[in-house]
């Protein structure tokens, strides 16, 4: 492998095309750790925009669910065993560099099925540990999706658990449409079998960004004030990678 990451047979990065802020941001991430828009394993996926929430907490849930399935089926279909779900907002650790090889040498001596590179838990993983990898439980809440991989098996299972959650209506007590990354929790709950790993601390954290999910904050839609906010969220991004 020329770099780590080729350890992953494609690497999916989730972007609105009218978002080409996120796409140049992105493009600045991955230059920032030796890879490139322009690798061969590395494919800018179109997220999906949908017109109505049919059932989802909002447009850009229902639009972030679909674009992960598609994502998911389209490696499906060609049949890979490793694939990384970056979503757009993703900046990488200040250490991703430093870390990285150790990280990719110890998923290729596990046996695994999900691996978060980037999550938020209101508990830590029981058996957290510093700097290393550790089991999540089944039953442990996994939020938020910038940094997921899923390999084997446990691909085609997603995508038929995605799938059965689109049959249903909201609110039905098998799980109906949701958040994606809830979906992901309850396919972990139900699929006990394959197992998750998480990275502590983490590789890449969610970049404060205008969001594409909930409807904007006033501050996103004034013309003068929205610059301003963006400014502000750069700041915060800075100190999040230290």
């Amino acid at each position: 492998m020329n770099h780590p990451l080729d350890y992953f047979e494609r690497i999916f990065i989730i972007n609105l095309p009218a978002r080409t802020d996120r796409q140049a941001e992105m493009a600045t991430q991955l230059k920032g750790i030796g890879l490139s828009l322009d690798d061969a394993n590395i494919e800018l996926f179109p997220a999906v925009r949908p017109d109505s929430p049919d059932g989802f907490p909002s447009i850009g849930a229902r639009g972030c669910f679909m674009s992960h399935l598609g994502v998911l089926r389209t490696a499906q279909r060609l049949g890979l065993q490793r694939v990384a779900i970056f979503e757009d907002d993703l900046d990488f650790a200040a250490n991703f560099n430093v870390r990285i090889a150790s990280v990719i040498e110890r998923l290729a001596s596990t046996n695994w099925s999900m691996f978060y590179g980037g999550y938020h838990m209101a508990q830590p993983s029981r058996g957290l540990a510093h700097d290393g990898i550790v089991e999540s439980q089944p039953d442990e809440l996994i939020g938020t999706t910038h940094f997921v991989v899923f390999q084997g098996e446990a691909i085609s299972a997603a995508v038929h658990y995605l799938e059965q959650i689109l049959s249903r209506p909201a609110g039905d007590p098998d799980g109906g449409p949701m958040h994606v990354d809830g979906a992901y929790n309850w396919f972990r709950r139900a699929n006990p079998q394959f197992k998750t790993l998480l990275i502590t601390p983490e590789l890449g954290f969610q970049r404060a960004s205008r969001t594409d999910i909930h409807d904007l904050r006033w501050y996103d839609t004034m013309p003068l004030v929205r610059h301003g906010a963006a400014y502000l969220r750069l700041l915060k991004n800075a100190l999040m990678r230290r």
